[in-house]
């Protein structure tokens, strides 16, 4: 189907399926994709990306192992690389998004965390990787009909307040744009002023809403808190609202206490991880474990030594624990995935087996704790590897908001 365009030159409506989801033809760009976890969402739920953009040279190498090619290439050749995600490489600074303006239904981007991270030195506005005023410039200058945004929960920490709230006006009136030297105070003033506006071009501005969630309340094996900040264009008419959770620690504490947990993985029965209750509604499915994420992976052979027929599946020596660095336990959702490498504080990527020995977990463990599919590349050595699935967004948590935003816009969307 070819995009057809109001005399205005807008973009119409895309079209969507029975079912909610955007058909193929359904447009986003996608910022800050790292090593592709919400743009894989994103691609799985039905956006054709018209745009992956990223800075580091090793995420990029991730991006075109799997299904990025060059933008200049795609558009010398649409027909050969149909369905391929067109990448733009470097600094999103300098890339200028006005030829995608009225072609996007969705800006998507996990925004860069470290700013905010209690893992970093949390400069906030300060630290130059702070990019939200990117993301906003995007949604300015491409006029989506949505965005969807994915950080760390240290963003909402009380000593960003104030920069939060200047950050999600930006959100709420991109076109209001921030003045050379402005500082952003003065900017807050402006947008503070304009937002108490009695008219306005509802064209022009955004519902947002902000979205505080735990991934293993939504089946996937890892406690990780983030965050997900949604926008709908206010002329459209429509509410968005957050799919509430579907997983549950106390139904899974219910599962390993009954026996049901431990028959499921052909095991004996044994006492609970946790002798309590646990949070969230039980009748919830039950939180999905590291066992549940790695089985059907054979145990690694040894240090360096690939595993037949897997990829990313080798094992690594030097495994320890001490004090502050515990391995994750088999019958719990595991820790946070962080973006470091084997020694990383607290044991993140260590985990203890059933007879009690410890051992790092290989890159592709890792990889099915964020949810990536086997066959997804990873480029650059171990250490590479696991700093680009510590930054990445967990492919089934991008699929949860994908869909959530996509059953925002289907009534605004006619079907042609």
């Amino acid at each position: 189907m070819t995009v057809e365009f109001a005399p205005s030159g807008e973009c119409l409506p895309l079209p969507w399926d029975a079912g909610g989801l955007p058909a193929k033809e359904s447009t986003s760009l996608e910022l800050f994709s790292g090593g592709g976890g919400l743009a894989e969402a994103m691609h799985a739920v039905g956006f054709r990306h018209l745009l992956v953009n990223e800075y580091d040279r090793r995420a990029c190498e991730t991006l075109r192992l799997n299904r990025a090619v060059d933008l200049d290439d795609v558009d010398g050749d649409p027909e050969r690389h149909k369905g391929a995600w067109p990448i733009v490489e470097g600094d999103v600074h300098k890339v200028s998004f006005e030829r995608w303006a009225g072609r996007v239904d969705v800006v998507a981007g996990g925004v860069p965390c470290q700013p905010w991270s209690l893992g970093g030195v949390h400069r906030g506005y300060e630290d130059p990787r702070n990019l939200w005023p990117e993301f906003a410039r995007a949604v300015r200058e491409t006029h989506p009909r949505a965005f969807l945004a994915e950080n760390v929960r240290g963003l909402l920490r009380p000593s960003f307040a104030d920069y939060w709230r200047y950050t999600l006006r930006c959100l709420r009136m991109p076109y209001l744009e921030k003045h050379e030297g402005e500082d952003w105070s003065d900017h807050n003033s402006r947008l503070e002023k304009e937002g108490k506006a009695r008219s306005f071009n509802p064209a022009e501005r955004y519902s947002v809403s902000v979205h505080p969630v735990n991934a293993a309340d939504y089946g996937v094996p890892q406690v990780r808190q983030r965050v997900f900040t949604i926008g709908v264009r206010a002329d459209l008419g429509v509410e968005f609202e957050w799919r509430p959770p579907t997983h549950s620690e106390s139904a899974l504490l219910r599962a390993q206490a009954t026996g049901e947990y431990w028959e499921g993985h052909g095991l004996k029965p044994r006492p609970s991880v946790r002798q309590s209750s646990g949070e969230g509604d039980p009748e919830l499915a039950p939180w999905r474990t590291l066992r549940d994420a790695i089985e059907g992976l054979p145990e690694p052979l040894g240090h360096k030594k690939e595993y037949p027929g897997w990829i990313h599946h080798f094992g690594w020596d030097g495994a320890r624990e001490y004090p502050g660095h515990t391995p994750n336990h088999l019958d719990l959702p595991a820790k946070t995935v962080k973006a470091g490498v084997h020694g990383v504080p607290g044991g993140e990527t260590v985990l203890r087996r059933d007879d009690g020995t410890i051992r790092y977990m290989t890159v592709r463990e890792v990889a099915r704790v964020m949810t990536f599919p086997d066959d997804w590349h990873l480029a650059g050595p171990r250490g590479e590897q696991m700093r680009q699935l510590g930054n990445a967004v967990p492919v089934d948590l991008g699929k949860i908001a994908a869909n959530a935003v996509a059953k925002a816009l289907r009534s605004s969307l006619r079907v042609t």
